[in-house]
């Protein structure tokens, strides 16, 4: 059997994939040959698109034959336009353990049309500039939510002007009020912004809309699963292409209800291959500023933060959230990052030779995994006090000190092999290596297959300035 199904992902045969590929081996794909590029096809290594003979008119069928077997579970919506565009959905499966999730979560933080035009624009500068350097990935924002609170026309036409001039970055147009959604795409008429929301009363003319400024539509009904699919469905035959569900969210005692309700939908896709439940969700996690009352705005922020964390966990594909700090924000994007990795492949960086500051000759020799949070904690530590030093980084298949150590990861071979490959011993006269104190067990064998002195330094890498200062002599 070429194709069948396991816990909802398609299992495509490579043989499948090269019958429908022009089979010329011609490597443009950066590939040796149309099997192999069927391959990693297959293991979703590669875009379809890579294969630009595929792309001829000549090729249209095959092509499209294609993108119908490797069409995901979740459609993928793009939103906004040029290198800012930001694509939502497409996912594979249901749980990332059965393959890795693509397309993370797009976070927006809104503006209204009530504020004063400066605080729309810091707001909004805020947004595009927050960044957060995490293990080797930067973190950011990806949208900008512009909501009508005046319901005055041309305050929403100013507001969505002023961010339009502000940032590329995509923006969610939110109003229910389809007269007030025209003046809103009026004023960035080509910009493709998400457009919220078509409910069970509007939905014709945000049809009209969506279809006339080709931009995508978020369909929306409010912990009412059946008419949302509904309205859905209605959309699709009056021909609007790209659909965004909105099933509700809400705090408290409504909370359960939320992630149920999003589940449901997420596994009727992957699950059941329900077309129609097949589409981006969008969460709204500044619903815990609406009715706010004496708390806090510190603990209105936390509340915030961790829906939009449980919305990440639980599918959502977009959200709008209000509170900006980044103390708030922080923890929600590097959960998305780290729900975002492949659980195939460790989290690991590039074995090699690190330099920090302006060592010399007498300059201190150190070496760590390349377990990727091992690494750049290692890294933070020297750099964040100015230390001259060599940092050698040893292949451990992404293991950390002590599991590398136990599992024989982390051996002495290895630091042998990584000092040689290194070329360490040009740039160093003394021949003296600090290894991690985690690793002190295989410091008599460094020591015997690489003829390095071996000093055992600290357990913890916070450490390391105090134990130069004190221990380390060329």
């Amino acid at each position: 059997m070429a194709e069948k199904k396991k816990g909802g992902l398609k299992e495509l045969s490579p043989i499948t994939i090269y019958k429908s590929l022009p089979k010329i081996n011609c490597k443009e794909c950066g590939v040796d040959n149309c099997m192999a590029f069927a391959t990693k096809i297959v293991n979703r290594e590669v875009e379809l698109d890579s294969c630009k003979p595929l792309l001829k008119p000549e090729n249209a069928k095959s092509y499209a034959i294609l993108k119908e077997l490797l069409k995901p579970a979740v459609k993928e919506v793009i939103v906004g336009i040029g290198d800012k565009a930001k694509k939502i959905g497409g996912k594979l499966v249901m749980y990332r353990h059965e393959f890795t999730y693509k397309n993370p979560t797009a976070i927006a933080i809104d503006v209204t049309d009530e504020m004063p035009e400066q605080e729309i624009v810091t707001r909004v500068q805020k947004t595009e500039n927050f960044t957060f350097e995490y293990i080797g990935n930067t973190l950011k924002l990806d949208m900008v939510a512009v909501r009508c609170t005046s319901e005055d026309p041309e305050k929403f036409k100013a507001a969505v002007k002023k961010v339009s001039e502000t940032t590329k970055l995509p923006m969610i147009l939110c109003t229910l009020n389809p007269a007030i959604a025209e003046v809103g795409l009026m004023a960035a008429p080509k910009a493709r912004p998400l457009l919220y929301a078509a409910n069970a009363t509007n939905w014709k003319d945000m049809a009209e809309l969506a279809m006339m400024y080709d931009c995508p539509l978020v369909a929306s009904s409010p912990n009412d699963l059946t008419t949302l699919v509904s309205i859905a469905k209605t959309l699709m035959v009056y021909g609007v292409k790209d659909i965004v569900l909105d099933p509700g969210t809400f705090i408290n005692e409504g909370l359960p209800d939320t992630i149920n309700n999003f589940t449901m939908l997420r596994r009727a896709a992957t699950k059941g291959g329900d077309e129609l439940a097949g589409l981006p969700l969008l969460g709204v996690p500044m619903v815990a500023w609406m009715d706010k009352g004496d708390t806090a705005d510190d603990l209105i922020k936390w509340r915030e933060a961790y829906v939009a964390s449980m919305l990440i966990v639980r599918y959502a594909d977009v959200l709008i959230m209000h509170g900006n700090d980044g103390w708030a924000l922080l923890p929600t994007t590097v959960l998305r990052q780290n729900i975002y990795t492949d659980p195939r492949k460790p989290v690991a960086v590039a074995p090699g030779l690190k330099v920090y500051g302006t060592p010399d000759e007498n300059s201190p020799v150190m070496f760590t995994t390349n377990f990727a949070l091992t690494y750049y904690t290692v890294a933070s530590d020297i750099e964040s006090n100015k230390l001259n030093a060599y940092l050698i980084v040893v292949e451990t298949e992404g293991s950390a000190i002590d599991s590398g150590v136990a599992g024989r990861k982390l051996t002495a071979e290895r630091v042998a092999d990584a000092i040689k490959a290194s070329g360490i011993e040009s740039k160093v006269k003394h021949r003296k290596l600090i290894i991690p104190g985690k690793a002190s067990r295989i410091s008599g064998e460094i020591e015997e297959l690489s003829g390095w002195k071996v000093l055992v330094g600290p357990r913890d890498s916070s450490e390391i300035p105090k134990y130069l200062i004190e221990k380390w002599q060329p």
